[in-house]
């Protein structure tokens, strides 16, 4: 007693006051606690960022423990436990009743030793620790440091991994480090089911599959539910939604009502007392993880990632972690962590960061890249490769992904034979590729088309090279030498024999008096007068906004769009006898908001049906400014959406693109009470259509003309198409959607490799081959847009540039595929070069029989989407822009492409006039065949490949047939079996 440190604290002494003691109950004191109270509030900051408190019950951890017990033995197989999270980690709660609930002793370890694995190794072996539970970044720098210093952990019992993601070939390099008794555990759990719920031990991991070790199999009194988005359980081998159920469930989230609601679920399959005929309580509930994992054959579980770490990316979707798995196969790999950064809206790329192995040779970008190349396809490959020491970690040992640098210049791949501009005509191409591309180096050598370039980008360089060097150069150029040094000898050639040309520049006009429309405006206002109240050139769209919304900047950012861009203020009117435009002053219009958040779930969804369908019903006049409307839809606190409505006449598909990066940037900026970033425009489109006027006449004009007059010639016949109805005069309509499959893509985009065309060439002339088995024809032209911003003062401009390119092809003669590839690159190119002809003008020049309803020159159109749209991530917003579907089409037939991770996604649109939808279903089918047929047999010619589509539509007219007749029969046997009543 005398040796105390003096303090106030009362002094009781066992022996000394016994007596007094004694004459206290034994009774043990009461407790106001139940096991349904908290034990604790643990904030998690999860995958969105923002913090919120889970409210975890006694019970639940009570259960934590008994279910530890249970499965590691910890009274009987270990003693001294090391404590490595922070406080404010669950992990702690884990080790703290562990250790102490079991008897043992619990190690302190102090957090800057975590990163110091001699400190830590040590603390280790003078405490005696034989049970840890390690993060697996800080398990890959203590092993790093054992095999440097040849030591080992055979003295642990029981090694636990959890937390983050571990992969097969890190778990075989663990076991290695490990005695013959320790036990490797990879364990899995989450906040909202009280730490742990599954576990995996095993002694080998198949290295063959390149995923993370197995989760395993569940505590006790938890269960797993691996579940499809219709809450149906998957079968083996198939992905699906985690889902938590058991007593770990935490109650929810303090002071979050709606998010507990979202993520904690009623269960589809509460468990059943038999006994007492009752529902087990534990089971009433589930937990949505947003992890997708599948079962494995042998009943362990398999972690995939996380369902938000899927990105989307030019279109593709992108699992983040099956690049991850791949890149750590690299035998100079230990660690790898891919994002997908947006430093510039609506610039996102992929960006690796590797840890190399110790004491391996220094890993390159290029020779990552290369090995990958092998690997995976071409759109999940990162664009840089930044090298680290070590990953950045939070105070929990988690990959601190908000800390990962930025990249620079070094860490982007270069072309193999990398070599720099050699003059100053190279040194500008690569500038203007730099900035196209969006990367930060290119060699000379480079291939243009290998870098992720595309026709439409071609047109974006070849325009820029005419403002930088005044030179006329053919986009033929850039195909036929996609490198900076065939680039700059074509543009050296060129700048010979043309030293004096005029680049005509874009000026700005004064406003005052009539301003014209340009032509391809001209024409769209003409269709509305002669179809007055038709929905085909109207442009219903929404934008999807997730996350914390600020109606207020948003409304901000609308309205500084609308006066930045005055062709939004455009009206359209006549003035003797010729149509004008005219620009009103801008005038600040509000955002009504129609909150749906009070409805129930499957009432609210109704509701935003109905109003999506209405306002793609919404006519609007041109006479009345504004010619873009807005309305916000407030499906939930965290869901919006933003409808919008303008008219083709003033906006095309590359508008778009500009309308949601202009609004991600506006919004951002007025969000967070900072001035509009965006410079002003130094022209607008009535500056455009003023001097698309002025300059397409005279030598240009006869330039332009000449071609497409012989590329004409006479006017290209009717295509005699498969149509079951005479031709009216609406435009009522329907899609027929399809995916060809991520195979039949990759083969087809190996085709295009081979035979050095784009993938528009290579699907057009396919689709071409599908017109001549369906029609028999041999001179087939088919309609195609163009972006038409070949100019770099309009890239920028919202307004309507696109043209139509009439792609007529001559099939004559029984060409193999590959000669049919050959003939419509010619065409495609020839029609790249002469795209400034407005399609308008072309009409007038060759005066075809014009019938109302139906587009002169072709019936059939074909596109396939690359024209910029990106998905805008924000600190605490995603936009993404959706289409509203009026049911107006434009044209008798349309096939539209589009590239995605899931594979080439399209859909065929029809007049219902025209065409039955049995029809457009079968053309689909032959279409994908003919693509499966020409990828093995490229020289088949056209007569075998028609006879190949005939006979599988005659296998396909059979088995209809026999189908309709066993229907029948089976109605006939039911009428034979039915009593007749008099």
């Amino acid at each position: 007693v005398a040796e105390l440190p003096d303090s106030e604290a009362r002094l009781v002494c066992l022996d000394a006051d016994w007596e007094a003691i004694a004459q206290e109950s034994e009774e043990n004191p009461i407790c106001g606690s139940e096991p349904k109270n908290l034990a604790y509030a643990l904030y998690t900051s999860g995958s969105t960022g923002q913090p919120k408190g889970v409210m975890v019950a006694h019970r639940s951890l009570v259960n934590a423990y008994h279910s530890w017990e249970a499965a590691y033995q910890l009274r009987t197989e270990v003693s001294s436990h090391l404590q490595m999270a922070s406080f404010s980690f669950d992990v702690f709660s884990g080790d703290l009743i562990r250790a102490l609930c079991s008897g043992g002793k619990l190690v302190l370890c102090p957090q800057e030793w975590l990163l110091e694995p001699e400190k830590l190794y040590q603390l280790m072996r003078q405490e005696k620790i034989d049970c840890a539970e390690f993060v697996p970044a800080v398990l890959r720098t203590l092993i790093q440091y054992l095999e440097n210093t040849e030591q080992n952990l055979n003295f642990m019992k029981l090694l636990v991994v959890g937390s983050d993601s571990l992969y097969r070939k890190e778990y075989e390099e663990f076991k290695r480090f490990c005695g013959s008794d320790t036990r490797l555990i990879n364990s899995y759990g989450v906040s909202e089911a009280t730490i742990d719920s599954t576990y995996f031990e095993g002694t080998t991991v198949n290295l063959s599959d390149n995923g993370l070790v197995p989760i395993g199999r569940p505590f006790a009194n938890t269960q797993i539910y691996l579940l499809d988005p219709h809450l149906q359980p998957v079968p083996i081998g198939v992905p699906g939604e985690l889902h938590i159920g058991g007593a770990g469930l935490a109650r929810g989230y303090l002071n979050r009502p709606e998010l507990t609601t979202q993520k904690f679920i009623p269960n589809p399959f509460p468990i059943q007392n038999s006994k007492f005929k009752i529902q087990n309580s534990d089971s009433q509930r589930l937990y949505k993880t947003g992890d997708l994992a599948r079962y494995l054959p042998d009943g362990n579980i398999e972690l995939l990632g996380r369902s938000d770490h899927q990105v989307k990316l030019r279109g593709f979707r992108i699992e983040l972690g099956e690049i991850e798995a791949v890149l750590t196969q690299h035998p100079r790999v230990r660690e790898a962590v891919v994002i997908a950064r947006e430093d510039q809206p609506g610039d996102k790329r992929l960006v690796a960061y590797v840890v190399s192995s110790p004491s391996s040779e220094d890993v390159t970008p290029n020779a990552l890249r290369d090995f990958l190349v092998k690997l995976l396809p071409d759109y999940m490959l990162p664009n840089a490769f930044v090298i680290l020491d070590a990953m950045p970690l939070t105070p929990n040992g988690k990959i601190n992904h908000r800390a990962l640098p930025l990249p620079d210049s070094a860490t982007f791949c270069l072309g193999a034979t990398f070599v720099a501009p050699r003059n100053s005509v190279e040194q500008e191409v690569a500038e203007i590729w730099l900035q196209v591309l969006g990367i930060d180096k290119v060699g000379i050598y480079d291939n243009f088309f290998q870098l992720g370039g595309h026709s439409l980008l071609a047109t974006q360089v070849i325009s820029r090279i005419r403002k930088k060097f005044e030179v006329e150069l053919p986009l033929r150029c850039l195909f036929e030498s996609p490198t900076v040094a065939g680039l700059a000898e074509g543009i050296q050639a060129a700048m010979k024999t043309e030293p004096e040309r005029n680049s005509s520049p874009i000026d700005r006009i004064s406003r005052n008096g009539n301003l014209p429309l340009s032509f391809a405006q001209e024409r769209l206002w003409l269709l509305e007068q002669l179809q007055p109240g038709s929905l085909a050139y109207h442009t219903p769209a929404a934008v999807r906004l997730d996350g914390s919304l600020d109606i207020t900047a948003l409304e901000q950012a609308l309205n500084e769009i609308l006066r930045r861009h005055e062709v939004f203020r455009t009206t359209f009117s006549v003035v003797d006898g010729q149509p004008v435009q005219t620009i009103v002053p801008f005038q600040s219009v509000s955002l009504p908001v129609v909150n749906l958040g009070e409805l129930q779930e499957v009432e609210r969804i109704l509701k935003v049906q109905q109003l999506m369908t209405e306002w793609g019903q919404n006519l609007l006049d041109l006479i009345q400014a504004p010619l873009l409307r807005w309305m916000l839809l407030r499906v939930s606190e965290r869901e919006h959406l933003l409808l919008l409505s303008t008219h083709h006449i003033v906006c095309d598909g590359w508008s778009a693109g500009v309308f949601v990066r202009e609004l991600a940037t506006l919004y951002n900026a007025f969000s967070q009470g900072q001035p509009s970033p965006l410079p002003e425009l130094p022209i607008q489109y009535a500056d455009f259509a003023l001097w698309q006027r002025q300059w397409l006449q005279g030598e240009v004009l006869e330039t332009q003309l000449a071609y497409w007059k012989r590329q004409l010639g006479t006017i290209p016949p009717v295509l005699k198409l498969p149509t079951q109805h005479s031709s009216t005069q609406t435009s009522t309509g329907k899609q027929h959607s399809f995916t060809l499959s991520p195979t039949l893509t990759e083969a087809v985009k190996t085709l295009c490799k081979q035979e050095g065309m784009t993938l528009f060439m290579t699907l057009l002339g396919a689709f071409k081959a599908l017109l001549y088995r369906y029609s028999t024809q041999d001179d087939i032209a088919v309609g195609s847009p163009i972006a038409n911003r070949n100019r770099s003062e309009i890239e920028e401009l919202i307004g309507f540039f696109a043209n139509t390119l009439v792609l007529r092809t001559d099939l004559s003669g029984n060409p193999s595929f590959r000669g049919v590839l050959k003939r419509v690159r010619e065409v495609t190119l020839g029609a790249y070069a002469h795209q400034d002809l407005p399609f308008e003008k072309l009409v007038a020049e060759v005066q075809p029989e014009r019938h109302l309803g139906q587009t002169p020159l072709y019936q059939v159109w074909f596109v396939l989407q690359n024209a910029p749209m990106p998905v805008v991530e924000l600190s605490s917003l995603t936009l993404s822009l959706l289409e509203i579907e009026t049911g107006a089409v434009r044209h008798d037939l349309k096939l539209d492409l589009t590239e995605t991770s899931e594979g080439i996604e399209g859909f065929f649109e029809y007049k219902i006039d025209l065409f039955e939808a049995s029809t457009i279903a079968r053309m689909t089918q032959l279409y994908e065949t003919l693509l499966e047929t020409v990828i093995k047999q490229p020289n088949i010619q056209l007569s075998a490949l028609v006879k190949v589509l005939e006979n599988i539509e005659n296998q396909q007219r059979l088995a209809q047939e026999e189908e309709f007749k066993t229907v029948r029969r089976q109605k006939l046997g039911n009428l034979r079996r039915k009593p007749v009543k008099s």
